[in-house]
């Protein structure tokens, strides 16, 4: 077994995607690393014994710029640019030494300043693409870790029909000026308790904006699943665990049920609708429970959830909070799980926030979900806009006053993207965080959650569960040496991805 093992990590692939699908806004990059088997079998790739030949050559930067070593696990090493997000898997020389072949490295030399140029734009770029919009403060239930402040949820305004047209005219007009399509997404408290004016706005604005919207799921009716579908809207279901009782515990209604039976029946009804999506915070008490969650989900034909852990940003949250090291070994035995219910069965079913640690790696330019990524999209690729027209950064900031970037009402978009209050955001970033600037993983991980942090006291801290995002990026990469990665994207999702650069010993 050693034998086979020490074999298998003397083949070193570097590849890099060109393009993505005609519909992507952003082109993404691919470094891809797949197992010898795969790789013979793959007429596109260079044979492994094309590199045989080269002279190999010890690496020994330890410096916090350029190549160093990260290690995987016990025996197990990588070399990355933390800069960049270049890596590679090296072999060993006689000794033992990990070693890279020269060329390898001269690739690397030759592509380095395209590669920094490359994730400097995608991260400090400032191209908004998205809107989130709360149509009304009010909630019909009460979760406990709502980053919604209690007072808002009960006593809050709601928007009226002239309110958001006025407010979706306005960001059709800024997106057109911007030449591209946008996001709309119906967040924040619960959208559905103004329904019939999100509806109106979806078909109105249809061919302005793709629409998307967060639900609790307890006033969605049969006929609103078909409207939805029609009009092609990415929904979004909260459900924290499979069984009623924590569930209703974690997400409880007015009027002391909670929203289960509702978001199951509304699950069964999308029937396993590719738009769809479950979202479920993590807890201290449903943390174990995660793989019987993907289980129960895949059995309902769910095609992705997202396991979030719970956000401290509010006092009431903060005894919620699970343990670290059980969140991170139960975090990761949900993703095997996923991977092998999607082997066995006709239905694929993804971690979505798991996507996006393994797009960290292999293609970090087509991450979607803004948290791990450093600065955030917080005002910078998206912004929140709540029932009483004021714009923020993103929703985690909405009972923070000083972030304010103006009222929709009264200013414009491009004035809230320009406002001290969104520039405050975009300025915090994992090089200027002490415990961050020297991680291997710090352009991976990318440090959440400012708003998190800041009510913790200090923004320039790193992230609450660090060592969770440390120890879950370590499991993508194993996934990806071991060619198990494709599980976790959708079907189609790798075929949107094309080499720009491969290279394979």
């Amino acid at each position: 077994m050693r034998q086979k093992k020490r074999q298998y990590y003397e083949i070193t692939v570097i590849a890099r995607t060109l393009k993505r699908s005609e519909e992507a806004e952003a082109i993404p990059f691919l470094r891809l690393l797949r197992s010898p088997k795969a790789a013979r079998n793959d007429s596109n790739l260079a044979k492994p014994g094309n590199l045989r030949g080269c002279r190999k050559e010890r690496m020994v930067n330890q410096s916090e710029k350029g190549l160093t070593y990260h290690n995987i696990a016990l025996k197990d090493n990588l070399i990355i640019d933390a800069d960049n997000s270049f890596w590679a898997i090296p072999g060993e020389d006689g000794e033992g030494n990990p070693t890279i072949p020269r060329k390898a490295l001269s690739l690397y030399e030759n592509i380095r300043g395209d590669l920094d140029n490359q994730m400097n734009d995608f991260r400090f770029g400032a191209n908004l693409t998205a809107l989130y919009i709360d149509p009304t403060d009010r909630c019909n239930a009460n979760c406990p870790y709502c980053y919604i402040p209690a007072r808002i949820r009960k006593k809050g305004r709601s928007m009226t029909e002239n309110e958001l047209f006025f407010i979706l005219e306005k960001a059709a007009k800024y997106f057109r000026e911007q030449k591209r399509k946008a996001v709309i997404v119906f967040h924040a408290a619960e959208p559905l308790l103004v329904k019939d004016i999100i509806f109106k706005g979806i078909k109105k604005f249809n061919n302005d904006f793709k629409f998307g919207l967060q639900t609790n799921a307890s006033l969605l009716e049969i006929d609103d699943v078909g409207f939805l579908r029609e009009f092609q809207v990415g929904v979004g279901i909260s459900l924290d665990y499979y069984s009623p009782k924590i569930n209703n515990r974690l997400r409880p209604l007015d009027g002391g049920s909670g929203n289960f039976r509702a978001a199951i029946r509304a699950i069964e009804w999308f029937n396993g609708y590719e738009g769809m999506n479950v979202i479920t915070t993590i807890t201290k008490f449903n943390v174990t429970g995660l793989s019987g969650m993907i289980k129960f989900m895949h059995a309902k034909k769910v095609p992705c959830v997202l396991l979030n852990p719970v956000r401290l940003t509010q006092k009431n949250s903060r005894f919620l909070k699970p343990n670290e090291a059980l969140m991170s070994r139960y975090f990761i035995k949900a993703v095997d799980k996923a991977i092998e219910l999607s082997k066995k069965s006709g239905h694929r079913i993804i971690i979505g926030n798991f996507t996006n640690v393994i797009l960290g790696i292999v293609a970090p330019t087509a991450r979607r979900l803004m948290c791990d990524i450093s600065p955030c999209g917080g005002g910078r690729c998206f912004l929140t806009i709540t029932a009483s027209g004021r714009m923020i950064p993103c929703g985690e900031f909405i009972g923070l006053k000083e972030f304010s970037g103006g009222n929709i009402f009264k200013s414009g978009i491009k004035e809230a993207m320009q406002s001290p209050s969104f520039k405050k955001v975009r300025e915090r970033f994992v090089e200027k965080i002490e415990e961050c600037k020297s991680c291997t993983l710090r352009n991976i991980c990318g440090a959440p959650c400012p708003a998190e942090l800041h009510s913790l006291g200090n923004m320039y801290k790193k992230a609450v569960f660090c060592e969770f995002y440390k120890k879950v990026v370590n499991h993508a990469f194993k996934l990806i040496t071991t060619g198990e990665e494709k599980y976790c994207f959708r079907k189609q999702g790798l075929n949107n991805l094309e080499y720009e650069y491969k290279l394979l010993r």
